[in-house]
């Protein structure tokens, strides 16, 4: 009974929300002072539940034979009777082997059982307290992993483009590599190869993981996109690393981002050579939350292709109401303009109309131009002659302070060779660059014709940039910029050459070669 009021004092000691590496430091120097020992250990035995994975001591005097006692009373051996001068212990948690409690080394002489009975009881309370400890920080590191999962979710699902989608990714291993205490975080989808390629990632050099991939013959990448996740506690020993992504990798995790049974990519997570390898627990959260991780990726891609495919919708119906109904009425003004023509005595207002005419015909040619660029994908037009002359001229804006229009003869895309469409391409640039640096133009027209021939009879693809500005100063026929045009057209069997531009003023830049 004399023993009772430092046995409460020890047992308030190990109460309390304690994180449980502190916990055990402080059962090994409870122990100690209530028993009033120079040592004290408790071994905790690892994930296997077999060997030893934590010797926590109080004490530097390490005593004979202790740690065999405790591998005794693990394995099941009595602990009892004691070596001398040693009291060992097992401690229970929720029922199940924890590890065990040994005290060496007794200040006032040998263990009586009193201290035996001190002891057991400390170890039953210590038991009670790191199984609450546990239960505590199981929640708390739940709740973090579930906060770092809403906040994935919410980066996903608020993507508006690729730019947007590529940065919640980068939330993706950001939040998974800071919880899981991993050293890199990386998120990987499926190459063209049949592997995995970094699109995301974090880590002290993530800018040299993008783009870094694991070739489809490995291992790891055909059970991952099968759906297995795939752990290694020591590749110092493992034979099949898991990505080869990172030099001298630690324990390491590649989880599957699936959803019903479809592979979208892997969560690979690697901590540093020489970690302690992940809990079965950690292993269970980081698996749930690369699940939770999927689910919003597809649900953020599935809401990003609805609205594509209500932005494809709406072009179109702006696409069929210019063609159905400008464009015919355009052609109705046309069709007047040419009644009136033939009903005029006046050769003046007959050349008056023809120029309206032309414009009218002009006007018709950019809107079906228009109507083409509408009716392909916002984001992902196609890399055909058309939509690469339409980008140039769009850029061209910036120089020119507006956007030159473009029109397009015969089957632009088809018909042209890779060859004839990158020197096109190099010539109208240009082209465009001249008149925004020389012409002072305020109208630039831009033609590309498929159906062209050469003066010896081959197919051709004739490119037109005309502008109504100052037009070329004498002596500029010679300037570098048309000089490269000509050589560029002359070494495919082409040519090039000047005119005059829209409108009688200006110049008109006129490019050829071979389809």
């Amino acid at each position: 009974m004399e023993a009772m009021p430092r046995l409460l004092q020890a047992m308030e000691a190990i109460g309390g929300d304690i994180e449980p590496g502190a916990l055990l430091d402080r059962i090994v120097t409870t122990a100690a002072d209530l028993a009033g020992t120079r040592y004290a250990a408790l071994a905790v035995l690892g994930e296997d539940g077999e060997t030893i994975g934590r010797f926590v001591t109080h004490g530097t005097d390490h005593p004979a034979g202790a740690e065999r006692l405790i591998r005794t009373l693990l394995d099941g051996g009595r602990p009892h009777p004691d070596a001398p001068g040693t009291l060992c212990v097992p401690v229970l948690v929720h029922g199940a082997r924890f590890g065990a409690l040994l005290l060496a080394d007794k200040t006032d002489g040998l263990f009586t059982p009193a201290d035996r009975q001190l002891l057991a009881i400390l170890a039953g309370e210590a038991g009670i307290a790191i199984g609450n400890a546990r239960l505590h920080e199981a929640v708390r590191q739940q709740a973090r992993w579930m906060d770092g999962s809403f906040e994935v979710s919410t980066a996903l699902l608020s993507a508006e483009d690729d730019e947007d989608a590529g940065n919640a990714l980068a939330v993706v291993a950001e939040q998974a590599r800071r919880l899981a205490g991993a050293a890199t975080g990386a998120v990987l989808e499926p190459g063209r190869d049949g592997g995995l390629e970094v699109v995301a990632a974090s880590s002290a050099g993530a800018a040299r993981l993008i783009g870094a991939t694991v070739p489809a013959g490995s291992p790891a990448v055909h059970r991952v996109l099968a759906g297995e996740p795939v752990f290694i506690d020591d590749p110092a020993t493992d034979t099949e690393p898991v990505t080869g992504l990172v030099p001298h990798p630690g324990p390491s995790m590649l989880l599957p981002l699936a959803d019903d049974g479809t592979a979208l990519g892997a969560l690979s997570l690697t901590r540093a050579e020489g970690a302690a390898p992940y809990s079965v627990p950690e292993r269970a959260l980081a698996t749930q939350f690369a699940q939770q991780a999927a689910l919003a990726l597809v649900v953020a891609r599935a809401r990003r292709d609805r609205e594509l495919l209500a932005v494809l919708a709406d072009r179109d119906r702006i696409a069929r109401d210019l063609h159905d109904l400008v464009i015919q009425r355009i052609f109705a003004v046309g069709m007047s303009l040419e009644s009136a023509r033939r009903a005029t005595p006046s050769q003046d207002l007959r050349d008056r109309i023809d120029s309206a005419t032309r414009e009218l015909d002009a006007t018709i040619q950019e809107i079906r131009t228009a109507i083409f660029a509408l009716r392909q994908p916002p984001e992902d037009a196609p890399a055909g002659l058309r939509a690469r002359v339409l980008r140039e001229t769009a850029s061209a804006a910036r120089t020119l302070g507006f956007t030159p229009s473009a029109t397009f003869t015969g089957p632009v895309d088809n018909a042209v060779g890779e060859v004839a469409s990158r020197n096109l391409l190099a010539a109208l640039r240009e082209a465009l660059s001249n008149a925004a640096r020389h012409a002072h133009a305020s109208r630039v027209e831009v033609a590309v014709d498929a159906t062209a021939h050469l003066p010896d009879g081959r197919g051709a693809v004739r490119l037109t940039v005309a502008d109504d500005g100052v037009g070329l100063p004498p002596g500029a026929t010679r300037r570098s910029g048309l000089a490269n045009l000509a050589d560029r057209a002359e070494a495919l069997g082409g040519s090039a050459g000047t005119g005059t531009g829209l409108g009688g003023r200006g110049t008109e830049v006129t490019w050829q070669v071979p389809r």
